[in-house]
């Protein structure tokens, strides 16, 4: 009777070895999908490979903190940051990286409301992909239905803005990804996403300037043509913070 190799180079064993992440990398490149810092990547991740890649960003955390000569050992402070930090990642700071979107329960435009909606302050959290430092700030939207147009409850429009902001993202970016979003969700005559935020990157390091902020806004359709219903979406804003 044949045996089951259990050599080291048999492929069984290969795979057992294999970290998660390289699976995962396989995947994307297989189907020629790129996973840049503030890409969703939660289709190529198979049920259970998150705890284990929770278990490798961990041990690869202690690597970084065994470089920067902390002793997490015998130091109290540090004992378990490795696995903390890598939880802070993957199951909250990043969560938007590697789960599927929240479910939307779309409605009918059934009353054919066609007057401007506007919803915020949203608080957004996210991170600069630069330097993983903390983006802070809210951000408002304004939406122009048409009697064609999707309607969604209010607390989608937050839950859908926190999935698109929990990945590393640069704030421009990060604004058109949620305007095109709520385009595909809704399909309206207009979308209008104005975002204020603080970047610790500024104000942690570098010129250490802890009073700048940066707005943005993306302005598509309806928004984009009239100015006065643009005027009228932006005066409708609460004064932002100085």
């Amino acid at each position: 009777m044949l045996m089951k190799s259990n050599t080291p180079d048999s492929p069984a064993l290969l795979d057992e070895g294999t970290p998660v992440s390289v699976k995962i990398r396989e995947r994307l490149a297989l189907a020629k999908k790129r996973f840049y810092a503030n890409d969703n990547i939660a289709a190529f991740i198979e049920p259970g490979e998150l705890e284990k890649l929770l278990d490798e960003v961990e041990g690869k955390m202690q690597g970084v903190l065994d470089s920067l000569v902390i002793d997490t050992e015998r130091d109290h402070n540090t004992n378990n940051t490795a696995r903390r930090v890598a939880k802070m990642y993957l199951n909250e700071v990043f969560k938007g990286r590697y789960v599927a979107g929240p479910t939307v329960t779309e409605f009918p435009n059934a009353e054919h409301l066609n007057e401007l909606i506007i919803v915020g302050p949203i608080t957004v959290r996210s991170a600069c992909s630069h330097h993983f430092c903390p983006v802070i700030g809210q951000l408002w939207i304004g939406v122009m239905p048409n009697e064609h147009t999707n309607v969604i409850g209010l607390s989608k429009y937050a839950r859908l803005a926190e999935w698109i902001m929990g990945r590393p993202q640069i704030q421009e970016e990060a604004v058109v990804q949620l305007a095109d979003l709520i385009q595909e969700k809704t399909r309206p005559d207009g979308l209008a996403i104005v975002m204020e935020a603080s970047h610790y990157c500024m104000g942690w390091r570098g010129v250490k300037d802890l009073d700048s902020k940066m707005i943005n806004s993306v302005m598509r359709g309806v928004f984009l043509k009239d100015p006065n219903l643009r005027r009228e979406f932006l005066s409708l804003i609460p004064k932002k913070s100085s």
